[in-house]
């Protein structure tokens, strides 16, 4: 498979090389993690041909024998070198009985620097604290940017390059397969033998039909308000008594698993988050394809869900805005930066274009505004909301 140098990843690493922190390196399935430790491996070599790094990939039978702590930590200790600087990297570390034992162990030995992946519906960014002593830092990993595809299949139009990116997305995997709908099955094996598969195991599903339904409802309504309790009222009407807590954990667990993203609403007037009624985003917006097909295809719909992933790859908090009863798509935050978004398909009438930027022109602050959409025209300014196409937001940094 064609590897690409993913570098804000592999500068998030180098950044943090030799600090005593545990690495952590979480995100959705086969979203390249470990392409991403093979790469910062050799980066590692290249620095210091002289260190000792003691690498287990549990994907591999040959490290069966390690699949308790103690063997694994012994293991780690009978290959450490004296006198060098010693590196522990372990993939799917979940797959190891009691792990944190082990990682934790050879963390407070203070000779080793350690780098772990894992599956996330068992290596959760809520549970670090508490299943290691150490402090952790974490890598977030997400599946390919538009950038990152374009460099892949080395493509320069960047508007014909987001049409193909709009039904390809970003799961790497998939781009072997020459046929869209090999694509897609791929991509939903990906979903379904190992994300939910993942899910069912951790937490120990019974209601396996309820989860799917869950999944089809979350999917079909990507981007628009939903509650534990309207998923609930929906799916019940079918005259079958479910609970809406019951549904509340299930979506939760979904996003545990980074299957998908929530996203809160924020009064901007009031300066509070509003309880009820999030949204929630897919961690790769063709899992819907996969899993729903594509005769429905809304546009509008996917395009937020790609700028979504995009706004919180580069860092960001994101909410969804309500100011005097209108929404604001996107809210996005990182310490003192501010930045309110629209997004479209197609503002090329007018009355799509009064409507997206109505709710910006009754924001009084003077933190950037956006309406981004497939303009295929350079950016423009309107009353000060900046207009951008879609592809040239994605492309810049």
């Amino acid at each position: 498979m064609k590897l690409i140098e993913r570098r804000q990843y592999l500068d998030k690493l180098i950044n943090v090389l030799g600090t005593p922190d545990i690495k952590v390196i979480t995100g959705v399935r086969r979203s390249g993690k470990s392409k991403l430790l093979e790469a910062f491996r050799a980066y590692i070599e290249s620095e210091d041909p002289d260190c000792n790094i003691i690498q287990i990939n549990f994907n591999l039978p040959d490290y069966d024998d390690l699949l308790t702590y103690r063997a694994l930590y012994d293991y780690v200790n009978a290959y450490y070198v004296a006198g060098k600087e010693n590196f522990v990297f372990i993939d799917e570390v979940q797959m190891c009985k009691d792990f944190e034992k082990a990682v934790n162990g050879l963390h407070a030995s203070e000779k080793y620097d350690i780098y772990i992946t894992g599956s996330n519906a068992f290596l959760l960014s809520s549970d670090l604290a508490t299943l290691f002593t150490g402090r952790t830092f974490e890598i977030k990993v997400y599946p390919f940017s538009f950038s990152e595809y374009m460099e892949y299949f080395g493509l320069k139009d960047r508007y014909d390059a987001l049409d193909k990116y709009v039904l390809e997305g970003g799961m790497s995997g998939s781009y072997l397969y020459k046929n869209q709908e090999a694509k897609y099955d791929y991509i939903a094996d990906v979903f379904d033998t190992l994300i939910v598969r993942d899910i069912r195991k951790k937490y120990k599903i019974r209601n396996t039909q309820l989860m799917d339904r869950i999944v089809d409802f979350l999917m079909d309504n990507v981007s628009n308000l939903s509650s534990a309790r309207n998923i609930t009222n929906t799916l019940g009407s079918m005259q079958e008594k479910i609970h809406h807590t019951t549904v509340g954990n299930y979506m939760q667990y979904l996003c545990n698993a980074f299957a998908f993203y929530k996203v809160r609403r924020y009064d901007i007037k009031g300066k509070k988050y509003l309880s009820s009624n999030d949204k929630y985003y897919l961690s790769d917006h063709t899992f819907r394809y996969a899993k729903l097909g594509t005769k429905n295809m809304d546009y509008g719909r996917i395009l937020e869900n790609i700028v979504a992933i995009e706004l919180l790859r580069r860092g960001y908090e994101v909410y969804v805005g309500i100011l005097y009863k209108k929404e604001i798509d996107f809210v996005a935050v990182k310490r003192s930066e501010k930045i309110y978004i629209q997004v479209s398909d197609n503002i090329s009438e007018e009355k799509t274009f009064e409507r997206e930027v109505a709710p910006l022109l009754q924001i009084k602050d003077a933190y950037p505004k956006y309406v981004i959409a497939r303009t295929r025209h350079d950016e423009y300014q309107y009353e000060g909301i900046k207009v951008i196409d879609i592809a040239d937001w994605l492309l810049n940094k």
